[in-house]
């Protein structure tokens, strides 16, 4: 695997995705090294200096009045890691925590930090070797950086606390440095605080996030688009002109998404003109089909918004206080900042939240009219062999409703909430943490939601095909690959009931994977 190199610019989030998930090793640019050698002169001045540096020769948040003697900075930088990694819960996926590695290292390399190079290279080495600290989920208000999970990271360069190896196995930090070759490294002046006082963790989670909601996005309009099929609704909404009429840049993706999409269906064909084939008469189709692009687009627009702040937040170096190096004759300078307040990646967590919510709840609508028979024009109740001696998919759509009901609840934004820290001189913080954990579940949650209109849609476009006056009209090609995808994979079609969660366990895989979404542009071409 070709390693990602750190240099003094941002890394781009196709390396985030590579490093978190794909294992990439890491390297540092030798310019970045350079930029790394400069910033650490200037603090090693300062630290030599009579005059009192926050950060360097003094105390942390409300205890920076304190000057801190030369022979006890070493030990101040080990009780700041060691005090801070207070976390608690759950272990935070091993994904996260290499992607908040990755970007913490990142702002390491643009030399405005002021850490050595053997610290920095230490990280690195901590990434190329798979060796992954174990990090809880409670600890962070996004303010200050996400100071606990950064600090369990900065403990495993110390050699201190467990971390679990390209394996996965569990063991102390010492043990696994050992076993790579690598040696622990003693913090010096403003070290630990340089290690734990960014905001990425919770970008690494935004990062990882607008991966999977640039799939799951295109994937609805997949789902929407063989329901609108399998409902015998009108693909005559989605013309070019009237989405015009109202230009949001998602919105016309997602409608032409869905045009390309029912191309060439031989089962909205079949209604299309009344008195032709299947009984046409209603006027319009529900909400929930005819605004599909509406509401899609809506979510691909605020998805854009958040990806331009993330771009911004790649740009970035943050720590406080941050080391402005020698400009011209100038002998640089430590100066303390507020960067590391985490409002504008809280703010678009949330709002990505709200939107997954929203694309989930329309998604559950246009399943539940599958499953009505006074609203599927012509498919059996459920969409079950046998209506009464079998239920169908009744309780798949349950658990869609279910999911559907959290994912509202996660909704809520987590960053208009504050509780002041640090004897009130942190008295305003982001919660950027907390609103990125939720919306990891908010993301799986809109996939398991996919999952199951995706598995409807399939039954009932198999079942338009075998039974009534469309038996035997083809689907679109792009939708009856999906079907075939489906079955492929063991998702089974309709027929008495059986045990279904493996089935839509099966289908979760196959609409988080990407794998739906494959299967319907190998007919059509890539989707917008």
């Amino acid at each position: 695997m070709q390693p990602v190199h750190v240099g003094v610019g941002p890394v781009t989030p196709a390396q985030v995705v590579a490093v978190a998930r794909g294992g990439a090793p890491v390297e540092l640019t030798g310019e970045a090294l350079d930029a790394i050698d400069r910033a650490r002169a200037v603090v090693e001045r300062l630290a030599a200096a009579p005059t009192p540096a926050y950060g360097v020769s003094t105390g942390f948040g409300a205890l920076a009045t304190r000057h801190i003697p030369a022979e006890r900075r070493r030990d101040l930088q080990r009780s700041l890691v060691r005090s801070h990694a207070a976390g608690s819960g759950p272990e935070v996926e091993r994904e996260v925590v290499r992607a908040m590695m990755l970007l913490r290292l990142s702002t390491l390399a643009t030399g405005r930090t002021g850490v050595r190079r053997e610290t920095a290279r230490l990280l690195a080495d901590l990434l190329t070797h798979g060796i992954t600290p174990v990090v809880r989920e409670h600890g962070s208000l996004g303010c200050s950086g996400d100071l606990a999970p950064l600090s369990h990271c900065a403990l495993a360069l110390m050699g201190e606390g467990q971390v679990r190896d390209a394996s996965g196995a569990s063991l102390p930090a010492a043990q696994a440095l050992a076993a790579a070759g690598l040696a622990p490294v003693e913090l010096a002046e403003k070290e630990g605080l340089a290690l734990i006082n960014g905001t990425d963790g919770m970008l690494g989670m935004l990062l990882l996030s607008l991966h999977d909601l640039r799939v799951l996005l295109r994937t609805a309009d997949v789902a929407a688009a063989m329901s609108v099929e399998a409902q015998l609704g009108t693909d005559r909404v989605f013309a070019e002109d009237l989405q015009a009429l109202r230009p949001h840049p998602g919105q016309a993706a997602s409608a032409a998404n869905l045009r390309a999409l029912l191309a060439d269906s031989g089962v909205v064909a079949s209604h299309r003109t009344p008195g032709q084939g299947v009984q046409c008469d209603r006027v319009q189709d529900a909400y929930s089909l005819r605004c599909s692009p509406q509401v899609h687009g809506a979510a691909r627009d605020t998805l854009d918004h958040a990806a331009t702040v993330a771009s911004r937040e790649l740009a970035s170096a943050i720590d406080n206080p941050v080391v402005l190096p020698p400009d011209g004759d100038g002998p640089g300078r430590v100066e303390s900042n507020g960067n590391f307040h985490g409002a504008p990646v809280g703010y678009v967590l949330d709002f990505l939240a709200i939107a997954a919510a929203d694309v989930a709840s329309i998604a559950e609508r246009r399943t539940d009219r599958f499953l009505d028979r006074a609203r599927s024009h012509g498919l059996p109740p459920f969409l079950a062999d046998d209506p009464g001696v079998d239920s169908g998919l009744m309780i798949a759509q349950y658990t869609q409703a279910g999911i559907v009901s959290e994912l509202k609840r996660l909704a809520v934004p987590a960053s208009v909430d504050s509780i002041p820290s640090s004897a009130m001189q942190e008295d305003h913080v982001s919660m950027g943490w907390s609103a990125a954990r939720k919306l990891r579940r908010a993301v799986d949650g809109l996939g398991r939601v996919l999952a199951v209109e995706v598995m409807a849609g399939a039954r009932a476009l198999e079942l338009r095909a075998s039974t009534g006056s469309t038996a035997g009209v083809a689907p679109a090609a792009a939708t009856g690959a999906v079907v075939r995808r489906l079955r492929a994979a063991g998702v089974g079609g309709p027929g008495p009931d059986r045990h279904l969660s493996p089935e839509i366990e099966a289908c979760v895989d196959l609409v988080q994977s990407g794998a739906v979404l494959a299967a319907a542009e190998e007919q059509i071409g890539e989707l917008a």
